[in-house]
């Protein structure tokens, strides 16, 4: 740590950083900013500094409201959008209260709780996410509709296109932050494209998808457009999802493996998958946070309305890929519930949970879907107990706030922020009286 605190002093005085802003995040996952001076950092290394958490949603409870940032100074970045006038970087932050002690309500340390309870059993989570997202002439509508870019469809080249430069640009930035990409392609809706992040412990890929956030923002201003990260911002076309690719790894073995097993997924791997499969209507109010995430799930065009499980069924929940078969390093279950606005600490913490929680229980794992589940009846995916995800966020608070795994995994003042605050989204969502009802009814009633 010494040496990670030194280097980023030195690498301050060095490129003449101007600024320096420490991140966190609050309970919904919104980016929180603090601007300080380089000659404040070294401080901030050994006593944090001070902020007003009862300012942050979520965060902390009004008569508690004194919290400290401690800067990660493994997490230091120039930011490479500020250019060189006025240098700028970055660095995460934990947040703990004025004793020292971790905030409860610090979604950074949510994971890192999760995460140290897997370290005990000796496992190492990786995280692997295809994160999608639009990008629109600019916020405001037309007609009352969001307008894309293009009309291009899935891995469409578009010569000279705005997203063809645009990905180039994002990905060029995020490599210049440290932050490795394996893929980048147009996605099946006019103007929705995906950046996929090579994978990493999932703190570290926590912290890489807020950063990623803010890149694409920052390259759409950059290039007069507009990004959003909204679940489902078209009605007739596909939602953004953040399918994330999963493993635990035992020191340098991948837990996941096993040569023998269908699609070589070893009995840790099933457990884990069937921990996921059953606990996953519970964690769903937090991996699809907003009113707009249930439009997505059960809109169709591949995203998963039903708790199954699959091979190569892009309808299922969970998938169980086989990209290279016999190396064992690359095993991996691949969930395919979380869309792109969800805060990555909490979802990829109760995702984690759930796995353990599996593999703790011996859980079975149930049988295979080899079909498309959309393509069902009601009555086949009943005889065959296909479960089906919350259909609205109010349905999955109420799932929510019955499920032990997720009061545990967040802890009681998280548990209880999330409940209240998308409660309050619900309570706005259901008071409206929408064009659709109008157009419906106001004639014809």
């Amino acid at each position: 740590m010494d040496k990670q605190r030194d280097f980023v002093l030195r690498t301050i005085e060095e490129r003449g950083v101007k600024f320096i802003r420490l991140w966190f995040t609050d309970v919904v996952g919104t980016l929180k900013s603090v601007a300080l001076a380089p000659a404040e950092v070294e401080g901030a290394f050994s006593e944090g500094v001070g902020i007003d958490g009862s300012a942050i949603e979520g965060l902390t409870r009004a008569f508690e409201a004194d919290v400290l940032a401690h800067p990660d100074p493994a997490t230091f970045q120039i930011l490479p959008w500020r250019g060189e006038v006025d240098p700028t970087a970055r660095m995460f932050c934990d947040i703990t209260t004025p004793d020292g002690q971790p905030a409860v309500a610090d979604p950074r340390n949510v994971l890192k709780r999760a995460l140290a309870k897997a370290a005990d059993r000796g496992f190492t989570f990786y995280t692997h996410p295809e994160i999608e997202f639009y990008l629109l002439k600019s916020s405001k509508l037309k007609n009352g509709r969001p307008v894309p870019v293009d009309s291009a469809g899935y891995f469409d080249n578009v010569p000279g296109g705005t997203a063809h430069d645009f990905r180039r640009r994002s990905v060029r930035m995020l490599e210049d932050l440290g932050i490795s990409v394996e893929f980048s392609h147009h996605e099946a809706g006019p103007g929705q494209n995906e950046i996929d992040l090579r994978y990493a412990d999932a703190l570290a890929t926590a912290d890489n998808i807020m950063t990623f956030r803010t890149v694409i923002k920052e390259v759409a201003i950059e290039q007069g457009v507009y990004a959003t990260f909204m679940p489902k911002p078209f009605s007739e076309h596909p939602g953004s999802g953040m399918h994330t690719h999963v493993s635990l790894f035992e020191g340098d073995t991948n837990a996941f493996f096993d040569a023998g097993g269908q699609y070589q997924l070893s009995q840790i791997g099933r457990q884990f998958v069937a921990g996921v499969l059953r606990h996953a209507p519970e964690i769903t109010a937090v991996t699809n946070q907003f009113v707009n995430s249930y439009k997505r799930l059960w809109g169709g065009d591949e995203a998963p309305s039903y708790v199954t499980w699959g091979h190569n069924n892009r309808s299922a929940l969970v998938r169980v890929p086989l990209y290279k078969p016999g190396k064992g390093q690359s095993a991996r279950i691949e969930y395919r519930g979380i869309d792109s606005a969800a805060n990555p600490y909490l979802a990829y913490a109760l995702l984690l949970a759930a796995g353990l929680k599996g593999i703790e229980e011996g859980y079975e794992l149930p049988p295979e879907a080899d079909a498309d589940v959309f393509d069902m009846t009601s009555a086949e995916r009943r005889a065959l107990g296909y479960e089906a995800l919350p259909s609205s966020l109010d349905r999955a608070l109420l799932i929510m706030e019955e499920s032990e795994l997720v009061a545990e995994t967040l802890g009681e003042q998280v548990f209880n922020y999330v409940l209240l605050n998308k409660r309050r989204e619900w309570s706005g969502y259901r008071a409206q009286v929408t064009p659709f009802e109008l157009e419906a009814n106001l004639e014809a009633l």
